[in-house]
């Protein structure tokens, strides 16, 4: 039943299993969206396509956030990070959110184009903010000149970590050179406990970004793991990531499996391709960077992530729910 403004209640919103959406969910340009609730309403955060592109010196404030009251229909509510220093950068990319002992914390990276780039964090009182850097690297940009996508988990026991993705040299028949992600544990919302750790690395073809890509002064046969985003169900740890080259269609989203939060993680079984999200033709193109959270039921998960447009013009907001089979996590509209 309706009401008398035509719209529906929120608990059959809820509870009704068809999705009441429809792909993508925000017109406008929004890359890597992570999505969270405060309070009654959800959020998501995302890169801009000035972001991406790179802001001019007149931009004030960075990262674009949605609204939504009922999870699926979504709306512009602003800039949410004051820009810091712009000696740091002119590209931000890949923001995500944690909210402790009431405030929220904006985590981000900054940086030159495809160089350069740190890892921030930043503070507000409010989930859309206004928030503001704090000053600090939480990692010496002077030891890893280039991390990305930063994703805090808190697990069961109130602990926090740190997951993100940096480059690595070192190569092997089982490791190819490349961003991978890594990870380290929290001493507070804006420090990282120790030093951080390697969680997993590219392994196969489809994870290639370039080959003879020019890095650091070589050419490199460069694969690409980024994006991570933490998930525990029955007892274990799910990094799900994206994998490939975020600029075409080979782009897609797998995930690891570990038994502790800090691993040994593994991903075997994507040999021949991503197993969550790949480019289906007429309908999906270059799907990734993706987060996780629970819908108005408080039952059912959803993964967030973007897709490019049929134009490949604009990365754009999906909304997909996630389901657990015998052969593993999946997603389905």
């Amino acid at each position: 039943m309706r009401d008398r403004k035509g719209r529906e209640p929120f608990g059959m919103i809820a509870t009704t299993p068809r999705l009441r959406h429809q792909n993508p969910v925000y017109s406008e340009y929004f890359a890597d969206p992570f999505v969270w609730k405060a309070g009654d309403n959800y959020f998501a955060i995302g890169t801009g396509e000035e972001e991406a592109n790179g802001c001019t010196a007149s931009t004030r404030a960075v990262f674009p956030v949605l609204r939504s009251v009922d999870f699926y229909h979504w709306e512009y509510a602003g800039k949410a990070l004051i820009r810091p220093d712009a000696a740091l950068g002119e590209n931000f990319w890949a923001p995500a959110v944690a909210a402790s002992e009431g405030r929220f914390y904006l985590y981000y990276s900054v940086g030159h184009g495809d160089k350069n780039h740190q890892l921030r964090v930043a503070a507000a009182e409010y989930p859309e903010g206004p928030y503001s850097d704090l000053g600090v690297a939480l990692i010496n940009p002077d030891e890893r000149s280039f991390a990305i996508d930063l994703h805090p988990f808190q697990d069961a026991d109130g602990k926090w970590y740190l997951f993100f993705a940096r480059d690595f040299l070192d190569a092997s028949r089982a490791k190819r050179a490349g961003t991978a992600l890594a990870a380290a544990a929290m001493k507070s919302m804006t420090e990282l406990e120790d030093e951080p750790k390697e969680i997993l690395r590219a392994h196969a073809d489809w994870q290639r970004f370039q080959t003879d890509r020019l890095m650091y002064g070589r050419k490199w046969d460069w694969h690409t793991l980024e994006g991570p985003c933490v998930w525990k169900y029955d007892g274990r740890y799910y990094c799900f990531y994206s994998g490939g080259c975020w600029e075409n269609e080979t782009y897609g989203v797998d995930y690891g499996m570990a038994d502790r939060v800090m691993g040994p993680y593994t991903h075997s079984g994507n040999e021949n391709g991503p197993r969550m999200l790949r480019t289906e033709a007429g309908r999906l193109r270059g799907p990734g960077h993706n987060s996780l959270a629970r819908g108005p039921d408080d039952e059912r998960v959803f993964m967030a992530y973007h897709a490019w447009d049929k134009e490949m013009k604009k990365r754009q907001i999906h909304l997909s729910e996630l389901i657990w089979t015998p052969e593993g996590p999946r997603v389905r509209e």
